[in-house]
């Protein structure tokens, strides 16, 4: 919570602090705690509503008892690092149901909680606007420059040579300027299956700076009631 001085400066008033009663310090505590609350409400919103994020989701509510072999602690390193001050990157591996975009998503939400624009796209969606796109540069810019980025579901896609090659200049520009995370099915050794060898290598290669890799594995949450 900032204080009174703190909001002063964040509204940039020119009256000087320092000139106004007790009275009306409190007054203006309480009357700009409130717009700033709301300001920041309307900012999440808004970042939410972009985001391309379908269902929000949260860490909190993710079972990790369901699959015991999910590494929870390599995870939380993870979270424990500045990843939204430092740049760096996080691919998630493992079998369709094991929760990795339910994890990715909470990810995401929370970027967005805390003020940071944020792209969450499946590889699908991502090469139909790469083809449809009527300035590719800029397009490729926008996916660069965002602070977070979540390139969710690579795997279930195949994308073109040329969008192949856009996908590595959008990873490659990201490299030490923004967090880039990953969900996918298949291992690192079996992106040739989507990339070209070439372009697979590269792309895993500007993804293991500052990054870590997790693999999720056991049972499919979708048939837990079964």
């Amino acid at each position: 919570m900032m204080d009174l001085s703190d909001l002063w400066k964040h509204f940039r008033l020119l009256t000087d602090l320092k000139a106004i009663t007790e009275k009306e310090r409190e007054f203006m505590l309480r009357f700009l705690t409130g717009e700033y609350q709301h300001r920041e409400q309307r900012k999440i919103a808004y970042l939410l509503k972009v985001s391309g994020i379908k269902r929000v989701k949260h860490l909190e509510a993710f079972d990790w008892t369901f699959n015991p072999k999910i590494p929870r602690d390599k995870f939380m390193e993870f979270t424990s690092t500045d990843w939204l001050k430092r740049p760096c990157n996080l691919i998630i591996v493992g079998p369709a149901g094991v929760g990795k975009t339910h994890i990715a998503t909470s990810l995401c939400h929370e970027a967005i909680t805390k003020g940071h624009q944020t792209v969450f796209v499946s590889l699908f969606d991502l090469t139909a606007k790469l083809a449809k796109a009527r300035n590719i540069y800029t397009l490729i810019e926008h996916y660069a420059r965002v602070p977070v980025l979540c390139l969710d579901e690579l795997g279930y896609a195949q994308p073109s040579k040329e969008q192949a090659d856009f996908i590595f200049q959008i990873i490659s520009k990201r490299t030490e300027i923004g967090t880039t995370i990953v969900t996918t099915n298949l291992m690192p050794s079996q992106w040739g299956k989507i990339f070209d060898s070439g372009t697979a290598s590269a792309i895993l290669d500007r993804l293991s700076m500052n990054g870590k890799f997790v693999t999720f594995d056991g049972r499919s949450y979708r048939n837990r009631k079964q």
